[in-house]
């Protein structure tokens, strides 16, 4: 099963860090509402959002290749 096809829109903060403004997932654009979490690893930075559909989203952007990925997803209760 291949992992669903997401586009990230993101700005380079104030240190240079990405942090996702909105993504595109399977055609449908989402605005990223909220950054509830964020942790950093060497290799990656992950960001746990609210999103404009009412459902919660891992995102993961790989430092060195400069690109994204959907980790989880989650309705809000």
């Amino acid at each position: 099963m291949e992992p669903p096809q997401i586009t990230v829109d993101a700005y380079a903060g104030h240190k240079g860090e990405e942090t996702p403004r909105s993504f595109t997932l399977e055609g449908r654009r989402l605005l990223v509402q909220e950054i509830l979490d964020r942790w950093y690893s060497d290799t990656h930075c992950c960001f746990r959002v609210h999103a404009s559909d009412g459902v919660r989203y891992v995102l993961r952007y790989h430092l060195e290749e400069g690109d994204w990925e959907l980790v989880m997803q989650e309705r809000s209760r």
